[in-house]
């Protein structure tokens, strides 16, 4: 008789298929099983038809790329273990040694980061544009240039560039142009359909640890793509990097995507309610946000973002940064953001709770302070799930006693 333990390893039974719930099923695996070499040998990972390795794919992953793709309105998507692997992936995917890659002067610091350190390194030269100037954008792009980075809205300051400006000039000098899209998180807007006719960016990145994980307890990002040549590019580099997921984090987003889009909703609410109410504080220069009137952009994004939504109101996320009057120290400001209670110190967003921290912006900056921003010291704000009244009560608070005028 088989050895007991041989026999639970190997045990025959398989439950009856059929069983359906509300939350998909989670699979595990780093090997799988195949019926035969011929099997082994013919199925092919790169299209979803069948299984070769847990690094290359599960039912799980599968599922959560299918649903990103149709949340970013593309129709593949690669996912990767965060935010910033899905720069990378796109990066080591288009770019080789004499290319050059563009990016916007207000981009998410480290992809900045990456083009100044291994991408310099590896031969690959960079440069920074203004983001709200079209014309330098053009006078940018070369013979070289191999790849565009968008971002809308703007890190931490929030400009909301002209996008589709943007992707018409790089669809003319036939340059490919990569959105990071965690802002809009495919609900602000299509990047994919901008104008409402077709146009859109050529990839979109996205990190899943801020909209549609909702937890702050996950890190995953995802790179989504309409063109079947470059998706099969960003898949082969991301096999070759060994880039993957673990199951039980693709589980914790698939069960918060259904609620992604309330989520938003509220949080948008709760930035606008607050960054209008910041804007009347003696105490902040200036308050930046894409809805407010006279902010960096404003009309670029109700071009978009206002033509994408339904209302016709544009949604946009939960951020905003104001710009702490420069009559106060840094001392003050950092005062400031520890006395805050319901804001809590922290990176990252799109989770319940409300965040806040103090940036040196001048060291961010690789073209200097820019002319539509006030002198200053820059916040920038996370609007969780707690009630308005309470957040708004938490900023008064801070104010008074930290910030007094």
């Amino acid at each position: 008789m088989t050895d007991p333990i041989t026999q639970l390893i190997h045990h025959p039974y398989q439950p009856p298929a059929g069983f359906a719930a509300p939350q998909p099923a989670v699979h595990k695996a780093s090997t799988v099983f195949f019926p035969n070499v011929a099997a082994m040998r013919e199925r092919d990972w790169k299209h979803k038809s069948g299984y070769t390795y847990g690094l290359h794919g599960t039912p799980t992953t599968f599922l959560l790329e299918e649903r990103i793709a149709t949340l970013e309105g593309g129709l593949q998507c690669v996912l990767v273990p965060s935010g910033l692997a899905a720069i990378a992936n796109v990066a080591l995917a288009l770019l080789q040694t004499g290319d050059e890659v563009l990016i916007p002067d207000n981009a998410y610091g480290p992809n900045k980061a990456l083009a100044e350190g291994e991408l310099a390194a590896w031969g690959i030269t960079h440069q920074y544009y203004d983001p709200m100037d079209l014309a330098d954008l053009a006078a940018r792009i070369g013979e070289r240039t191999r790849l565009v980075w968008l971002e809308a809205a703007g890190s931490l300051t929030l400009e909301f560039p002209d996008l589709i400006g943007q992707v018409r000039l790089c669809r003319a000098r036939g340059v490919p142009c990569a959105l990071d899209n965690t802002w809009g998180a495919g609900l602000a807007f299509n990047p994919f359909d901008l104008d409402g006719q077709g146009l859109g960016v050529d990839l979109s990145a996205h990190a899943l640890t801020k909209y549609p994980s909702g937890g702050g307890d996950v890190l995953m990002g995802s790179v989504t793509t309409r063109d079947e040549a470059l998706h099969l590019k960003l898949k082969l580099t991301h096999m070759r990097l060994g880039l993957g997921v673990a199951a039980n984090d693709a589980e914790a987003v698939l069960r918060a995507l259904p609620s992604v889009a309330l989520r938003y909703r509220a949080q948008d609410q709760a930035a606008r309610a607050l960054a209008g109410w910041c804007a009347q504080q003696s105490a902040f220069a200036q308050v930046l946000h894409p809805a407010l009137a006279d902010a960096p952009g404003h009309a670029h994004w109700q071009q978009v973002c206002g033509a994408a939504d339904a209302r016709g109101q544009g949604a946009a996320a939960g951020l905003f940064s104001a710009i702490v009057h420069e009559r106060y120290s840094q001392a003050q400001v950092d005062a400031f953001c520890d006395t805050l209670k319901r804001f809590k110190l922290g990176y990252s967003w799109g989770g319940p709770i409300s965040l806040v921290v103090p940036y040196d912006l001048a060291a961010l900056r690789a073209r200097g302070w820019p002319a539509h921003l006030r002198r200053g010291t820059l916040v920038r704000f996370s609007t969780g799930l707690e009630a308005l009244v309470d957040l708004q009560a938490d900023l008064q608070q801070a104010l008074n006693r930290a910030l007094p005028s």
